[in-house]
C-alpha cells in the first residue's frame, strides 16, 4: 500500500480532521481514476521528513528548503497550495517576525546582539526566511548573539513569550493556524516585522512516479478546490487553489540570503 503522509499543518485537531477529510476525496478521486489499493487516511507514525524519500511514497508535503536543497531531483513536485492567510502571495509566503508581547525591541536592527529561536535548521520558514531578513544588518557573516533550536514553530513562540528567546521567524500558515484553533500560545508575542516571501510548502510524490500518476494527482488536488461540499474543509486549512510550479522556482531559496549570513549562527 502507497504511503500518504500530509503533517505540516495538522497540529491542532481541526486542521488533522480537515487534512483528513482532503485525503478522503483525493482518495475515491484517485480511485475513481484507477489507482488501487490507497490508504483510507494519512499516516501519522512516520516522522514527516522520514516520509519524504520513501520509495512508496504516494504524496507527502516537504519545506521549501529542504527540497531545494536536498530532495531535487529525488521527488517530483506534484502541486504548492494556494493559502489566503495573511502572509501569503499565492504560491508564495512569508514568516512573521515575534519578539515577546511585553519586549521593547520593535525593529529588526534592534534584534542584533539577542537570542533566536529556530525551529530548525533545514526549516525554510524558521531559520532560512529569517537568516534573509536579518543578512542586509549583519556584520562579518554575524547578527545574532545566540541561536537556540526549539523543534517546532510552536515551541519557539513558547521560547519567545517565555523570555528564553528574544525572537523567532514564525510561517504565516502556522501563525494563522495557532491565532485560529490555539489563540491563547500567542497572547504572549507580538509581530514586529515580515520576511521575504518564497514559494510555499510543496506536495511531492516519489521520484520514480510516472507522469500519468503526477497527473492524476493533480487533477485530483484541482477537483478538490472546485468540489462544494468541500467549502468547509479549504476554509479550516485557509486552502484557496494549488499552483503547479516548477524546481528552478524553488531554487532562490538557495541564496535568499546572499553571501552575508551563510548560515543563521551566532
Amino acid at each position: 500500500m502507497p504511503l500518504v503522509s500530509i503533517a505540516m499543518y495538522v497540529t491542532s485537531e481541526p486542521l488533522a480532521a480537515a487534512t483528513a477529510e482532503l485525503w478522503s476525496f483525493l482518495r475515491h478521486y484517485l480511485t475513481q481514476a484507477g489507482l488501487t489499493d490507497l490508504p483510507e487516511t494519512p499516516d501519522r507514525s512516520v516522522p514527516y521528513d522520514e516520509a519524504w524519500l520513501r520509495p512508496d511514497l504516494l504524496l507527502s508535503q516537504t519545506c521549501g528548503y529542504p527540497f531545494a536543497r536536498n530532495l531535487r531531483g529525488r521527488v517530483r513536485l506534484v502541486a504548492t497550495p494556494v493559502y489566503g492567510h495573511p502572509g501569503c502571495d499565492g504560491p508564495a509566503m512569508c514568516s512573521f517576525i515575534i519578539v515577546g508581547k511585553d519586549s521593547s525591541l520593535s525593529s529588526l536592527e534592534d534584534l542584533r546582539g539577542t537570542t533566536a529561536a529556530v525551529n530548525s535548521p533545514d526549516s525554510n520558514s524558521g531559520s532560512n526566511l529569517f537568516r534573509a531578513a536579518v543578512a542586509p544588518l549583519a556584520r562579518d557573516g554575524r547578527f545574532f548573539g545566540r541561536i537556540i533550536e526549539t523543534g517546532s514553530h510552536g515551541s519557539s513562540i513558547a521560547a519567545v513569550a517565555e523570555g528564553r528567546a528574544d525572537s523567532a521567524a514564525i510561517d504565516c500558515v502556522t501563525y494563522a493556524n495557532i491565532r485560529r484553533f490555539d489563540p491563547a500560545l500567542v497572547e504572549g508575542v507580538r509581530i514586529i516585522a515580515e520576511t521575504p516571501k518564497g514559494p510555499g510548502l510543496p506536495l511531492i510524490t516519489s521520484g520514480d512516479a510516472s507522469d500519468d500518476r503526477v497527473l492524476r494527482l493533480r487533477d485530483a488536488l484541482s477537483a478538490a478546490i472546485k468540489e462544494p461540499s468541500l467549502a468547509a474543509m479549504r476554509a479550516t486549512l485557509g486552502l484557496v487553489d494549488f499552483s503547479v510550479l516548477s524546481e528552478a522556482d524553488y531554487e532562490p531559496l538557495l541564496s535568499l540570503a546572499g553571501d552575508a549570513l551563510p548560515q543563521l549562527r551566532a
